[in-house]
C-alpha cells in the first residue's frame, strides 16, 4: 500500500492511499489518537491501521482534483553519503584536498550521516527545488529514502532528492552543511510505500532524468543492490546515541552522478523514478546572484 498527503480544493489536508490514477482518502476520525500520516507510521502496525482506515466505499479522487504534498509531518530528514562507488569517485574528483577522506569513509565501519532538512525546507511533487545562488555547480542526487518510526524501525520507503552544491562541498568538506542544507534543498514524495514485505534490493531500480526546455539533457539508472551498506545498517548508526521522537526520513545516498561538466540551471525539471513507489518531479529555480 502507498500512502500520501493531499490537499483538497477547499484547502483541507487528508491522508490517502495512492493508486496509479487516483487517490482514496483515509478516515482518520475512527481513531482518537490518529490525526496524521506520521501517527500511522508511528503506530504498532502501520499496514494494518492504514487498511482499517481505508473504507471501500470512499469515493476515489482523480489526481487532477487534489494537490499531492510531501509526505512529511514533523520528522527530521537525514542523509547518508558515499554509499555507492559512483558517489565515492565523484566526491574524490570534486575535492582534491580531501579525496582520501571520501575514500576512507566508503570503506569505514561508520558511515557518513548528516542532517539534511527540516520539514519546512522540503518540497513535494511539482514544487520547486532550489539551487543556491552562490553555487555554480549544483546537481540533484536521486536517493532511495527510508521512512523510520520513532523506535528506529523501517516502516516504509519513498523517493528523495538530496540537492547538492558540489563546488561548495568540494572547496572544503567542512562546508558540507552549506552545500546541503538551505531553503528548498530537499524533495520527497510522491508517496510512502509501506514496508509490507522484505526488501529485495536487486529488484529496485532508481532512475534520474533531467529535462531542459523539454529536452532530456541527462539520464541514468542504478539499482539499490549497488549500495555498499544495508538500510538496517544506516538506520542503526542514525539512532545510535540519537533520539528521533517523531521518526525520520533517511536518504541513503546516490549511485547516479552527472558528469563534472553538468550543472542545474533555472527552469530545469528533475524526475526521479523508483520501482514500486512512482516518480517525483520537481522544477528547479535559481535566483540571480
Amino acid at each position: 500500500m502507498r500512502l500520501c498527503k493531499i490537499r483538497l480544493g477547499d484547502g483541507s489536508m487528508r491522508v490517502a492511499a495512492m493508486h496509479d490514477a487516483d487517490v482514496q482518502p483515509l478516515d482518520l476520525t475512527q481513531i482518537d489518537s490518529c490525526h496524521s500520516l506520521m501517527d500511522i507510521l508511528n503506530s504498532a502496525d502501520p499496514v494494518g491501521l492504514a487498511r482499517f482506515l481505508l473504507k471501500p466505499d470512499t469515493r476515489p479522487l482523480s489526481l487532477s482534483e487534489v494537490t499531492v504534498l510531501a509526505p512529511v509531518d514533523l520528522q527530521e530528514v537525514w542523509a547518508a553519503g558515499v554509499t555507492y562507488k559512483r558517489s565515492q569517485i565523484a566526491r574524490m574528483e570534486e575535492s582534491e584536498s580531501s579525496a582520501s577522506n571520501y575514500d576512507k569513509v566508503y570503506t569505514a565501519d561508520r558511515p557518513e550521516l548528516f542532517f539534511k532538512a527540516t520539514p519546512s525546507r522540503v518540497a513535494g511533487p511539482g514544487q520547486p527545488l532550489r539551487v543556491r545562488r552562490d553555487s555554480s555547480w549544483s546537481v540533484p542526487e536521486p536517493e532511495f529514502t527510508l521512512v523510520i518510526n520513532r523506535s528506529g524501525l523501517i516502516v516504509g520507503y519513498t523517493i528523495g532528492n538530496d540537492m547538492s552544491a558540489r563546488d561548495i562541498e568540494g572547496e572544503n568538506p567542512l562546508y558540507l552543511p552549506q552545500a546541503k542544507l538551505y531553503r528548498q534543498c530537499a524533495g520527497i514524495g510522491p508517496c510512502i510505500l509501506l514496508a509490507e514485505a522484505p526488501l529485495e534490493p536487486e529488484s529496485v531500480e532508481i532512475g534520474l532524468e533531467i529535462r531542459r526546455r523539454s529536452v532530456v539533457v541527462f539520464s541514468g539508472t542504478t539499482r539499490l543492490s549497488q549500495m555498499k551498506r544495508t538500510p538496517e545498517e544506516l538506520v542503526g548508526w542514525l539512532f545510535r546515541e540519537n533520539e528521533l521522537p517523531d521518526g525520520a526520513f533517511l536518504m541513503t545516498g546516490t549511485g547516479i552522478v552527472p558528469d563534472d561538466s553538468f550543472t542545474l540551471e533555472n527552469g530545469d525539471e528533475v524526475s526521479i523514478t523508483v520501482t514500486g513507489i512512482g516518480t517525483l518531479t520537481n522544477p528547479i529555480v535559481k535566483d540571480s546572484p
